[in-house]
């Protein structure tokens, strides 16, 4: 089945670029369109979709509220169980955006710039629909050693979870969180790449967390790993 596509911008031109890039894929297909969050939220209450691709700026509500809505599950007659809803791709103008960097914290599964090459955004796409997280190891470094400092100092205390992993996950945890693939992970650990997807599918789980964009944020939040370090 073909990967139903949201489009969420308050620029038409935008929308419609992006809306004849997907047209031309076979696996993927625009079922939706919005000038604004609210908007997102309202077309989303009647409408089945996989993937939004999310701006942050717009009118109304933005898209980092917009993303905490439909992360959260919170798109009213949507009526989808846990963990089936929309994943969001951010996309932005800037590639150090707090309100980006917010949205990822909110549950969006990526990142990527506006002016992405269209094979990029259409990896991106399908990597997010598979369940996987796409922002770039130094886009994530980025964020995270310029907002780090701005974290509730008490978010530690509110994940003890982590005292749970294992040697071998806390490992694991520290290498995603320094952006580091799956592929990447297994030759540093000299390990099978399904057992590295083992091993992260356990963390998420333990700690309660949707994707590796968060595991990524809750390693800088409690410590685990220091921006700039």
């Amino acid at each position: 089945m073909a990967i139903r596509v949201m489009l969420v911008d308050d620029q038409v031109l935008l929308r419609t670029g992006f809306r004849m890039v997907l047209a031309a894929q076979p696996d993927m297909e625009v079922v939706a369109e919005a000038g604004d969050g609210a908007e997102a939220l309202e077309v989303l209450r009647h409408t089945r979709v996989d993937v939004v691709l999310m701006d942050v700026r717009m009118p109304r509500m933005d898209g980092v509220e917009a993303t905490r809505h439909i992360c959260g599950g919170d798109r009213g007659d949507a009526g989808r169980r846990e963990g089936e809803g929309p994943r969001v791709l951010i996309l932005t103008t800037f590639d150090l955006d707090e309100y980006a960097f917010a949205a990822l914290k909110a549950g969006a599964s990526g990142f990527m710039l506006k002016d992405v090459p269209p094979d990029e955004l259409l990896g991106a796409i399908r990597a997010v629909h598979s369940g996987d997280a796409v922002v770039a190891p130094s886009t994530t470094r980025r964020l995270l050693d310029r907002f780090t400092p701005m974290l509730p100092s008490a978010a530690a205390e509110e994940h003890k979870e982590v005292d749970r992993l294992t040697d071998r996950e806390r490992e694991v945890l520290l290498l995603v969180a320094q952006g580091l693939s799956n592929g990447e992970i297994a030759r540093k650990l000299v390990l099978s790449e399904a057992t590295v997807k083992t091993h992260v599918g356990r963390i998420l789980a333990k700690l309660g967390l949707r994707d590796r964009v968060q595991a990524v944020v809750l390693a800088y939040e409690t410590g685990l790993v220091r921006a700039g370090g």
